[in-house]
């Protein structure tokens, strides 16, 4: 086993010194600052990309974004990825997004969250917090039953909840294959429009199941529904 050099030693590239503070400075589960991270490497100057460069190589590392609890200043190092400091272990196996990819798949997913719909700036139902929309990685299981990476825009909120998740293109294509010709007219003007509208009672049974137990029994009395 390699043994692990110091965070210090500036033979090693800034993302890997990144790396090791947080392994042996920070710890993980814990959380530090973009001055405590700028103070560790001064003559870096742009160690705090070098940092988000260890989320292509499975390193988890938590903005206020995933992490409400945080502040804006504030980071939770989470979970420790590949150790790019040993001989081959920096080999990317993630997807890197550069800020033209970024924008074009703003673009592409129609500058909302493909999870809720939500878009840039608008305000969370029944909140005061306002939605913030980045690229999130998803592993996405393909026809040929092989996986691969694949980018989505999602708000904040849906990026803590999508984490670890899996979506099955083969099984959705399945599913369309079961479709009548009908039903499949219907979905592929939904596709079409990248939209669908939802009738008031639609609405008003999503609105229901979010509902607590003592809130849902309420509604089952006005409606006159035997409790189960």
């Amino acid at each position: 086993m390699t043994q692990m050099p110091s965070w210090q030693d500036e033979k090693n590239g800034s993302m890997k010194r990144a790396g090791l503070w947080l392994v042996q400075v920070v710890g993980e589960g814990n959380t530090f600052t973009k001055t405590q991270l700028r103070e560790a490497f001064p003559d870096t100057a742009q160690i705090d990309r070098r940092m988000r460069d260890l989320r292509d190589h499975g390193w988890r590392i938590d903005t206020n974004r995933e992490d409400l609890r945080l502040g804006a200043n504030e980071q939770r190092f989470v979970k420790q990825g590949q150790p790019i400091w040993e001989p081959g272990k920096a080999t990317k196996n993630g997807v890197t997004i550069t800020a033209t990819q970024r924008r074009e798949l703003l673009l592409k997913d129609g500058h909302m969250c493909r999870s809720c719909g939500i878009g840039p700036g608008q305000v969370f139902a029944d909140t005061y917090e306002a939605a913030q929309l980045d690229v999130a990685r998803r592993v996405v299981r393909l026809p040929n039953r092989k996986s691969e990476v694949q980018l989505v825009v999602e708000c904040n909120r849906c990026r803590v909840g999508g984490r670890g998740l899996t979506a099955d293109l083969g099984q959705v294509m399945t599913r369309i294959g079961r479709l009548s010709a009908f039903e499949c007219k219907i979905l592929a003007d939904w596709v079409e429009k990248d939209e669908r509208s939802f009738s008031e009672l639609e609405t008003l049974w999503a609105a229901y199941r979010t509902l607590p137990a003592e809130s849902r029994a309420q509604v089952r009395e006005a409606l006159a529904v035997p409790a189960k």
